[in-house]
């Protein structure tokens, strides 16, 4: 096995957790909307002083807002995959590489964080 294929399993083993600070909404249509509220010394000069918002609005893309209620605690990305499929089939192709770089993605803004084994 190469170490991307290692890197890849043990990455779809993972079990994304929501953190509960973040509050999100989903309108009619089902898009997911995250609100994330911008603190820490930096973001108050920001908002004082270049008028910066408190909240940031997140708007997450089709296949993100249909990810991001399925992340309960208890599903790892590769369970969280075969929902994707049923749901999104062909479309979602190459499944796991874009499931993984969409949880790559929340991890590096710190939107999720991981169930420890």
């Amino acid at each position: 096995m190469k170490k991307k294929d290692v890197i890849s399993k043990n990455y779809l083993d993972k079990i994304p957790i929501r953190p509960n600070e973040i509050n999100w909404s989903k309108d009619d249509e089902g898009m997911v909307t995250l609100d994330i509220e911008n603190k820490g010394f930096f973001n108050m000069l920001a908002q004082k002083f270049f008028h910066k918002p408190r909240i940031s609005h997140i708007h997450l893309d089709k296949m993100g807002s249909f990810v991001w209620p399925h992340i309960d605690g208890e599903t790892d990305i590769s369970g969280l995959g075969l929902l994707v499929k049923e749901e999104f089939g062909d479309e979602a192709n190459p499944l796991y590489e874009r499931l993984v770089k969409y949880f790559q993605v929340l991890d590096s803004y710190g939107f999720v964080v991981w169930k420890s084994e």
